[in-house]
């Protein structure tokens, strides 16, 4: 296969079958080389090591020639590999694929899965179910405190000024960018570990919630369970919504906002995107979004109404199960709890150190711009390290360079990645455009998907594709999204529910919804491109079907 992308690596032969599903929330554009030649193959390699220390990996599964197996990129934008994500269906006891399809990848059209010699190992089944008897007895994770901790002192040791007051050098900047490498793989490793062990818990629950009959109730249960990171900034941008701007307290509140979330925004995990930090004007826009808001929509509010429906069906399966299922049940809840804040917090440990790397690439860029260099930062990161070290040197030298990427980066960024790419990546010719209108809906039809967090609500169709830009999202409408990250999430609480074109049941648009108490429906396939901007929608977050009432 011949690279379209400076990122982009081969298909694996072994593991042909690739997904944008769950990672296209953590890389939703196209990956800059800056990012990927620093941290993509430590992500592979922190993935790996989370994997092995599960149990899941046989002997014989990765191949040398292929230092890129679970994460590849292709078109510049990155994908999981499906095909070894389905060995935790395969080998975890009890375990089986369709649900890891639907757990991680939502509803998505991926050719079924067909058996292989090696696929089932027992020793790798045997170390799972070990693994899985320690997560049910998990009750606290305090590496995730050593690990926050290592974080701030990772970032404490930014090379801003020597003691004399002497600004550090380009050379001493890269450096500590380089630094990053090793701990990233830490980091992530342990952000996956958390993610996997989520699934295995959360199967663990499901299972005896079927075994109950209540398997409707499966939804409120997850609902509501508070200490999710990932809705942290929109709580307190609720709270910044109710302040006038003129009032004294609001800059200081908003300086306040800035420093502990400042390192959340856009596509956070790629160390070229602006964070709020850097362009506070989102968060401001974010808010002012709220502003119009009842407020008996707050998260507070929200939380408390959310934690009453998830005791009364925590309730329900336990009268519904025997003493030995209703045992199992409580432990499975309680680890499903304890692993779902983890995965949430883990990522929060990584984007607030990916911050630190971002601050020191930006000062590096800042100072070549006066000699030669891009004027936007993003361009910088267009160039992988070893590039980037050059132009340091002479930045003018690579202009030309930076500038026929920038070109191939807006052609790449105006398509749609293909969700599935199996063995062969389709030319990027038949690739679909973005925002282009497919199939348009006609009043009454219903459009299936995924359901995310409870309750029915209805309202005028907003298709949003950038979270920066709204367009007048309010109350009284419904939020239609193509993907969602961390910075979509402010949005969600001006809305009367939440649809999104992909997504499954461990997304951020159905983690975050369900914390907030917004209705939300996931993976309904094609939705910003069918359904017209203020077309009359029902949402029914239970089901996740979203009904046509009427069009604009």
């Amino acid at each position: 296969m011949s690279k379209i992308w400076e990122t982009d690596n081969p298909p694996s032969v072994k593991w042909p079958l690739y997904t944008r599903g769950n990672v296209g929330e953590v890389f939703p554009e196209v990956v800059l080389p800056f990012t990927w030649s620093l941290i993509g193959q430590a992500a592979e390699d922190g993935w790996r090591e989370a994997f092995i220390r599960m149990g899941l990996v046989a002997e014989g599964d990765f191949d040398e020639s292929e230092p890129m197996t679970i994460l590849s990129v292709f078109g510049g934008y990155c994908y999981i590999n499906a095909s070894y994500v389905r060995m935790l269906g395969v080998r975890a006891p009890g375990g089986d694929v369709a649900t890891i399809d639907e757990t991680f990848f939502g509803g998505s059209d991926a050719p079924a899965y067909v058996e292989r010699e090696g696929d089932k190992n027992r020793r790798a089944s045997l170390k799972l179910a070990a693994t899985v008897l320690r997560l049910l007895n998990t009750k606290d994770l305090p590496a995730l405190r050593a690990d926050k901790v290592k974080a701030e002192r990772f970032a404490s040791k930014y090379p801003g000024h020597a003691a004399d007051g002497t600004p550090a050098t380009d050379e001493q900047l890269l450096d500590y960018c380089m630094s990053f490498q090793p701990f990233f793989q830490s980091l992530f490793a342990r952000h996956i570990e958390n993610t996997f062990s989520d699934a295995l818990v959360s199967g663990a629950l499901i299972d005896v919630i079927a075994k109950a009959g209540k398997e409707d109730l499966l939804v409120s249960i997850l609902g509501g369970i508070g200490d999710v990171e990932s809705a942290a900034p929109a709580a307190s941008m609720w709270e910044l919504s109710r302040l006038d701007r003129d009032e004294p307290t609001w800059e200081r509140a908003f300086a306040s906002f800035i420093t502990k979330f400042g390192s959340r925004g856009p596509n956070e995990w790629d160390i070229g995107s602006d964070p709020w930090a850097f362009r506070p004007a989102m968060a401001e826009a974010a808010i002012d979004a709220m502003r119009p808001v009842a407020a008996d929509r707050s998260p507070a509010d929200q939380q408390t109404a959310l934690g009453e429906a998830r005791d009364a069906a925590v309730a329900e399966v336990r009268q519904a199960l025997n003493r030995i299922d209703r045992f199992q049940f409580n432990k499975a809840l309680a680890a499903t709890i304890v692993f779902s804040q983890a995965r949430e917090r883990s990522k929060t440990t990584v984007i607030a150190a990916i911050h630190a790397v971002r601050r020191a690439q930006r000062e590096l860029h800042e100072r070549a711009i006066g000699r030669g260099g891009a004027e936007e930062r993003w361009k910088s990161c267009l160039l992988n390290v070893a590039e980037f070290r050059e132009y340091l040197g002479d930045p003018s030298a690579k202009r030309d360079l930076i500038e026929e990427r920038a070109v191939l980066h807006g052609r790449l960024s105006a398509l749609v990645a293909p969700f599935i790419v199996e063995a062969t990546v389709p030319p990027i010719d038949s690739w679909e455009v973005a925002g282009a209108t497919v199939g348009v809906v006609a009043a009454g039809d219903v459009l299936d998907g995924l359901p995310g967090c409870p309750g029915v609500a209805r309202g005028r169709a907003r298709v949003v594709l950038d979270p920066a830009d709204p367009r007048g999202l309010g109350p009284g409408d419904v939020l239609v999204a193509p993907i969602t990250d961390p910075s979509w999430t402010p949005l969600f609480l001006a809305a009367e529910a939440v649809i999104v074109d992909v997504g499954a049941v461990m997304s951020h648009a159905v983690i975050v919804s369900r914390e907030l108490g917004i209705p939300c429906a996931v993976s309904v396939t094609g939705a910003t491109t069918s359904i017209p901007d203020g077309a009359l929608v029902e949402v029914d977050g239970n089901t996740g079907s979203v009904r046509v009432l009427e069009l604009s």
